[in-house]
């Protein structure tokens, strides 16, 4: 399980490292074009809260932990589904749950290399 640090609260938001390794590349684009917007998720069953909202901006710091050595490959439809929610008022809502199935990534096609525009 990955894990996103936001600011300075020492609980992270966890996820499966190919979540995270999509949800990192949209952050990373939208922060370097000094673009904020908002990023949502629920909580487990287990936790306090049933979901959160937080505002990210590119003073706020962020730290992406992930559990497996190698990057993951990355699925273009999914990352351009991601950074249309990201671009939209309702900002960027995941589900934290969710594993990203390798078999949306063609064994054909390079790894995606996401320019921005």
């Amino acid at each position: 399980m990955a894990k996103l640090y936001y600011g300075n609260s020492a609980d992270p938001i966890e996820m499966p490292d190919r979540l995270l390794a999509h949800v990192k590349v949209v952050l990373a684009t939208k922060l370097r074009r000094s673009e904020s917007f908002t990023l949502s998720w629920q909580h487990p069953d287990d936790s306090v809260g049933a979901r959160s909202t937080v505002w990210i901006q590119p003073s706020i710091p962020l730290r992406f932990v992930f559990s497996s050595a190698e990057p993951e490959a990355l699925d273009p439809s999914f990352l351009t589904e991601l950074a249309t929610a990201a671009n939209s008022s309702g900002g960027l809502t995941i589900d934290t749950s969710i594993e990203v199935p390798a078999a949306q990534i063609a064994a054909d096609r390079p790894r995606a290399v996401v320019r921005a525009a």
